[in-house]
């Protein structure tokens, strides 16, 4: 199925004016270039006043889903995340273009997004849904906090080791004494789970990983599970335990507090130019041989 673009959303770091106005250029270019196509062209109402552009549709992060048939952002993975996170209600799909260090999310240089864009904008795209997590902190019987994640969930101390009870679909898996433990989804199996010794899963893998870190017993190892189970973890003893979605947003956790993580119910459609590999970008970013 091709999608028609008729309206065109441009994002780029927006939480950071100099990032903003380094790429100013390149953000011009691309409005400019989809206005010539007799596309409708809307800029994040931030990064239009951070990168000083003016004479296109603005619209804030919270709304600018509900305009548009695709999103272009301009940055690095944790801008894409951002940004994936806050578009969740809206089932529009996100292409990336890399202004970051590693871009495992967004694929486009900027050297050729036009050329590029042009193909995506003729049909010839990819379209890839990815796993998003929901997760959820109960205190008391009630719910402290609940929030998504693209890449990973981690519940992590950074003073002492805590322990952990671990069920996964009402079935109690074990205790870990350890420093934490992230909760991936596929997409972030490529970055802290990676960092951590976890495993690298394919994008379209229905599964989600569980990769302790450091943990006190070496025979604790990652695993992997079905992305349609429920993961309980229960904080048994900690130090100055925290809880955190995909890096950005953080909760500080108690003693007894009840963490769940589940599959949520949207997911977050990334779309790539139809020659597009997850291998070659894994041996790219990675440098493989």
């Amino acid at each position: 199925m091709t999608l028609a673009f008729n309206s065109i959303a441009i994002i780029g770091k927006y939480m950071n004016q100099s990032a903003l106005q380094l790429m100013r250029k390149d953000l011009l270019d691309l409005a400019e270039h989809l206005s010539a196509k007799n596309i409708q062209v809307w800029i994040e109402q931030d990064t239009a006043r951070h990168a000083e552009i003016d004479g296109y549709k603005t619209a804030s992060l919270k709304n600018i889903g509900s305009e548009v048939g695709l999103v272009i952002v301009m940055g690095g993975d944790g801008t894409m995340l951002s940004v994936a996170r806050s578009l969740i209600d809206f089932n529009v799909p996100l292409v990336g273009i890399n202004r970051g260090r590693f871009g495992f999310l967004t694929d486009l240089r900027v050297e050729d997004m036009l050329r590029q864009l042009d193909r995506i904008l003729a049909g010839d795209y990819v379209l890839e849904p990815r796993v998003l997590l929901s997760a959820s902190v109960m205190r008391d019987q009630q719910v402290l906090h609940a929030n998504y994640a693209l890449n990973d969930v981690v519940i992590k101390s950074a003073i002492r080791l805590i322990e952990l009870e671990v069920r996964v679909d009402e079935k109690f898996v074990h205790k870990q004494r350890s420093d934490g433990l992230i909760i991936s989804t596929p997409t972030g199996t490529t970055a802290y789970a990676l960092s951590a010794g976890g495993p690298i899963l394919h994008p379209n893998l229905q599964a989600i990983s569980l990769v302790p870190i450091c943990p006190h017993t070496l025979s604790n190892r990652p695993i992997a599970v079905h992305s349609d189970s429920q993961i309980d973890v229960t904080l048994m003893q900690l130090g100055d335990a925290q809880l955190s979605f995909d890096g950005q947003f953080q909760v500080a956790l108690k003693q007894g507090d009840k963490i769940t993580v589940k599959r949520a119910a949207q997911s977050v459609s990334l779309l790539h130019p139809s020659d597009y590999c997850y291998f070659d970008m894994l041996r790219k970013k990675l440098n493989w041989g």
